[in-house]
């Protein structure tokens, strides 16, 4: 295997990357080969369906399963093999299909349809043994050595930000929002990778444009979410149990919660949020169903100790799932595209086991007598409404800055910068978040200002979108720029979500974001160079030191 998509990437060897029987994520040597192995059969998919759309004969469902078989190689989402290997001759299956679909387009316009080589014309191999011999060409660092390492790392920036693409738009899919602008962008980029592109150029001004793809993508979600639930609104969520009955929902995936919560009604069982699904209790139509009773633990890197306390079942819904512990294994369930060898797996909402073994187990015994809160819910809609507010509160000097701290948090040392980071933001600052990072720091006071909490929680790393049209908003009130915004953006990533939205904030000419804790290991020296000289791209410090830059860019 060879790996290097996420920020637990092995930086010991000369060069980044996991190589050994395991990598750091726990994902072994032939689940990462399969993984290498679909990508590669998607793009053959792609090939021939970009070809279809393009004389307007789409396969839809050919794509959205594109999205979904992507979407299960991110980092900590699926880590079984037989999965992968049932997804890889499926592929075949679905490439066919859309091969005859081109074929068929192509004569309904008089053209004579050509066979396409590369991806398009690779049968997987009939067992473990051959796809394992198959899985050396086509590792993600195949080629390395005759096109250079700059050119592997502009590939794989293509391909890591694919893959948070349809992990988006997939999580848009389930809720009933397509989008063929989404789709055919997704099919045009897994071709143009099956070409093996060589020109570094070429290849950094169209990462560029995944990243308005990308933007397209979270708006599109972004209407699911709020079309589906409503739009979010400011809540206090309870973080200390309640006596009953428990069921643990980890992940991001708002309706599978939705299908949980209605299967569970009336069955005595409370239901918790855990993760990156604590923004949930946001939404009108989830938080209206009594027994989703709050939220327990804080972000995926802590789930080993979090999960065996806890006294229920757990559901994991989209990533990050890492090895279940003996102390739960046996009560821990997966869904949609996550997948662990040995874990009950619950296709199609089918969520009976789960709530049974809910039943069967203590649940909490009591109700502490001190109840404790955090308060999320500000979506773009809630900051929107009093945007007013917040613009005469910065132009009378009561907000002099906004610090937006989000994206992942992870196991990996540095990640108290942001820590210290929002705790050292000055009292007539306005702090933002998003994504897990949040865990960091939330359960700090962080007082009001100018009659508004300082500490604003936007949602999900998967509610990116609601940050940009915020910022777009505060420039149109201020007639000015995004860049000219007292508004400074410090990120922190871990896996391929993240590297599709600083894509995005790249292409809307964001500028001087601060990221960490370290730089991909796909991104070679050389490329960190330009992505540092085009875009002013910054990576994280001393958080004293660069708050204080920060505030000393925007006065001046």
């Amino acid at each position: 295997m060879f790996c290097f998509q996420c920020e637990q990437t092995d930086r010991t060897g000369a060069t980044p990357g996991c190589a050994g029987p395991v990598g750091n994520c726990g994902k072994d040597s032939p689940t990462s080969d399969l993984q290498d192995l679909l990508i590669h059969a998607v793009k053959g998919i792609a090939q021939y369906a970009a070809q279809a759309r393009a004389l307007g004969d789409p396969d839809d469902d050919a794509a959205a399963f594109t999205l979904y078989a992507v979407f299960t190689t991110l980092t900590n989402v699926n880590f079984n093999p037989t999965r992968f290997a049932a997804l890889i001759q499926e592929a075949a299956t679905v490439r066919d299909r859309a091969r005859e679909r081109y074929e068929r387009a192509s004569r309904a316009v008089g053209r004579e349809p050509r066979p396409l080589a590369g991806p398009a014309a690779w049968t997987p191999g009939a067992d473990a043994a051959a796809l394992a011999r198959q899985a050396r060409e086509f590792r993600v660092d195949a080629g390395l050595a005759l096109v250079g390492p700059d050119v592997v790392g502009l590939r794989s920036l293509h391909l890591y930000a694919l893959k948070g693409i349809c992990a988006y738009a997939h999580h848009a899919d389930v809720l009933g929002r397509r989008s063929a602008a989404v789709l055919g962008g997704v099919e045009d980029a897994l071709a143009y990778l099956a070409g093996e592109p060589t020109d570094p150029a070429e290849l950094l001004e169209r990462a560029v444009g995944l990243g308005r793809l990308n933007l397209t993508a979270i708006e599109l979600l972004d209407a699911a979410n709020t079309g589906s639930y409503g739009a979010q609104q400011p809540t206090a969520v309870r973080t200390t149990p309640v006596a009953g009955k428990a069921i643990l929902v980890s992940g991001h995936d708002l309706g599978d919660l939705e299908a949980l919560l209605e299967q569970t009604a009336g069955q005595g069982v409370n239901v918790y949020t855990h993760g990156e699904m604590l923004p949930a209790h946001a939404y009108p139509l989830l938080k209206a169903h009594p027994h989703l009773v709050g939220n327990y633990g804080g972000a995926w890197q802590d789930q080993q100790q979090e999960f065996a306390a806890f006294p229920g079942p757990i559901l994991m819904t989209s990533n990050c799932i890492i090895e279940p512990h003996i102390g739960y294994r046996r009560r821990i369930f997966t869904a949609g595209p996550v997948g662990w060898p040995g874990v009950r797996h619950l296709a199609d909402h089918g969520f009976g086991p789960l709530i049974q073994a809910a039943k069967a187990l203590p649940g909490f015994p009591e109700t502490p007598a001190e109840e404790e809160f955090i308060t999320v819910g500000f979506g773009r809609d809630a900051v929107l409404a009093v945007a007013d507010q917040v613009v005469d509160a910065v132009r009378q000097g009561a907000i002099r800055h906004f610090f937006l701290i989000g994206g992942c948090d992870g196991p990996t040392p540095g990640r108290d910068y942001y820590t210290e980071f929002a705790l050292g933001a000055p009292r007539d600052s306005v702090v933002l978040t998003l994504g897990c990072a949040k865990y960091r720091f939330n359960r700090h006071d962080f007082g009001e200002i100018a009659g508004l909490p300082r500490l604003l929680d936007l949602g999900q790393c998967n509610d990116t979108y609601s940050a940009i049209r915020i910022a777009t908003a505060l420039a149109d009130a201020f007639e000015c720029e995004i860049n000219d915004l007292p508004l400074t953006l410090a990120l922190s990533w871990t896996e391929q979500k993240a590297v599709a939205v600083l894509l995005t904030l790249l292409a809307l000419g964001i500028r001087n974001i601060h990221l960490g804790p370290s730089l991909p290991g796909f991104l070679t020296p050389a490329l960190v160079d330009e992505l540092v000289r085009r875009f002013d791209l910054r990576v994280i410090g001393d958080p004293a030191a660069d708050l204080a830059a920060a505030l000393e860019r925007t006065a001046s």
